[in-house]
């Protein structure tokens, strides 16, 4: 039995945009769509479920749909369900988040502990419906993306789109270096950039060999790279270290701008 894609719903417009995008994923990833809602005992809302269910029918009548109450606190009811899921899909605020907030506090904490992959749906309709035909992943230095390149891959397989990868370098604050290099240089003197997007990608690319993807290296902050790259994206991807000694991720300040400010549903995926 296929394990479902979840989506977490709370009856705010940003939840019902998740249940639209995550029946297309559904439909993509030919996966059943769970619907989950974490109520409070005795202020259960039946009426949600159904108006999320009768939305994600409407989107797609042959969707395989199943929901869920669950009497407990809303991200540790997303994240204990997703252990047994393909990922979670969350819109980007709930009901309950103050106005102003750029991300609702339920969507980061399950970001930040889920052991499967967190969409967060962000950005106006042409982003969230796939007009752009482009995935954007952004490529660390190290292990903490190769999780992240496969999730990418994958989407842009299924998508039939292109995928775009980013990496973002910049030479250390007090290591100059050898007199006469240029930033470039003396970053290669580790690991050219270059490399590293090469290095990434090799394995998926030989996998996926229909997706067209281009690499882009850019000095500079990696978020502003990563914000930057997402503004005609579909979905911006990234990865995510699990933290050594302790439970959840080391979402970073990276990961947490482009949660904040991007302009597109962002993945973060756990590095397995």
């Amino acid at each position: 039995m296929a394990v479902p894609l979840v989506v977490g719903i709370d009856g705010s417009e940003a939840s019902l945009e998740a249940v639209d995008w995550a029946v297309d994923e559904a439909r993509r990833q030919e996966l059943p769509l769970h619907l989950l809602h974490a109520a409070d005992t005795g202020h259960e809302a039946p009426d949600i479920v159904t108006a999320a269910s009768e939305r994600a029918r409407k989107d797609d009548p042959a969707v395989r749909l199943s929901s869920e109450v669950l009497h407990q606190d809303a991200a540790h009811a997303l994240v204990s369900t997703g252990r047994n899921a393909f990922a979670l899909v969350l819109g980007s605020r709930g009901l309950g988040d103050l106005a102003g907030l750029l991300l609702g506090s339920v969507s980061l904490a399950v970001a930040a502990h889920a052991d499967c992959p967190v969409i967060v749906i962000r950005g106006g309709a042409e982003h969230r419906h796939g007009r752009f035909g482009r995935v954007v992943v952004g490529v660390e230095d190290g292990e903490g993306s190769g999780t992240a390149v496969q999730f990418a891959f994958r989407e842009a397989h299924l998508r039939r789109c292109r995928l775009v990868a980013v990496h973002a370098w910049s030479v250390p604050v007090g290591n100059p270096g050898p007199p006469g290099l240029s930033g470039y240089a003396l970053r290669a003197l580790d690991r050219a950039p270059a490399q590293v997007l090469a290095d990434a990608l090799r394995d998926s690319a030989q996998r996926y060999r229909d997706v067209v993807a281009s690499s882009e290296v850019v000095e500079g902050p990696a978020r502003q790279a990563l914000l930057d790259a997402a503004s005609d994206a579909d979905l911006l991807v990234v990865g995510a270290r699990r933290r050594h000694g302790h439970v959840g991720l080391q979402l970073g300040l990276v990961n947490h701008a482009v949660l904040h400010h991007a302009p597109c549903p962002v993945a973060v995926v756990p590095q397995i």
